[in-house]
């Protein structure tokens, strides 16, 4: 029986995982048979993200990692693979807004803004790939590795300056990954959400003018939900993908298509 989306046996891995798209991709594959590790800094949201995968019924880590943090990066992918015994599929979830004019701009931010969304998916890639390749040497190949970029990567972010190139470069990383990363059949591509209702959004979503002169411009007509993020999710994750790798994933309901 053709069975391409199921991802029993399998290990996942999500940052900023106990919310938001995060979260919502987290459940999909759960539900699609796969044991799911989390990482998120706040401990109330992981324990409640933890409840809610385990009541798909299987195995749920989760732990608390500022991923901004090299040394924390390096010992939770350590954890994650001892607890587990294996790491299949890495979501670098986690991120960060940081809107500014760019003449107000502070250096402090710039970085802030990269050591969340760009440095912290190098070390958790960097990191992946070590256990995923040494893996494939024991004849154990494959993998997939997975970053949420924005469409903020792709066009112009007005104030926005930090977070676009952050979310660009991240987009740039998962090509680059791809191309070295396939002899071990390792695969990388990235996703690039749209606007989406979750906690980073929420000014936006609470702005009249912003829910009347923007969202009616998405062809959708709609904000996007966490649990829109689902099916790709659980697509990378799957052998159904197995020869897709390098690519950016565009889910924002039409919006940049409009």
């Amino acid at each position: 029986m053709y069975k391409p989306f199921d991802l029993t046996g399998k290990v996942a891995l999500v940052t900023g995982g106990n919310g938001g798209i995060g979260l919502g991709m987290a459940e999909a594959m759960a539900a699609a048979g796969a044991d799911i590790v989390i990482w998120g800094m706040n401990e109330q949201k992981n324990a409640a993200a933890s409840e809610k995968l385990k009541a798909h019924g299987k195995r749920v880590s989760v732990r608390r990692v500022d991923v901004s943090k090299e040394a924390e990066v390096i010992a939770g992918m350590e954890a994650a693979t001892k607890d587990m015994g294996r790491l299949d599929t890495v979501i670098a979830n986690a991120g960060i807004g940081g809107g500014a004019p760019i003449t107000e701009m502070t250096t402090e931010l710039f970085h802030r803004v990269h050591a969340v969304n760009e440095d912290a998916v190098f070390w958790t890639f960097r990191e992946a790939a070590k256990h995923m390749i040494e893996r494939a040497k024991d004849g154990d190949a494959g993998g997939s590795l997975v970053v949420v970029a924005s469409t903020a990567g792709i066009e112009g972010a007005a104030r926005n300056a930090a977070y676009g190139a952050s979310k660009g470069a991240v987009m740039s990383m998962a090509r680059a990954l791809a191309v070295e990363l396939a002899r071990y059949g390792i695969r990388a591509n990235s996703i690039a959400p749209g606007w989406i209702a979750t906690e980073m959004t929420a000014g936006a979503q609470q702005n009249k003018t912003f829910n009347e002169k923007v969202i009616p411009r998405v062809p959708m007509r709609r904000w996007g939900q966490p649990e829109d993020f689902g099916g790709i999710a659980v697509y990378l994750a799957s052998d159904a993908s197995s020869y897709h790798t390098g690519e950016t994933f565009i889910i924002d309901g039409g919006y940049t298509k409009f």
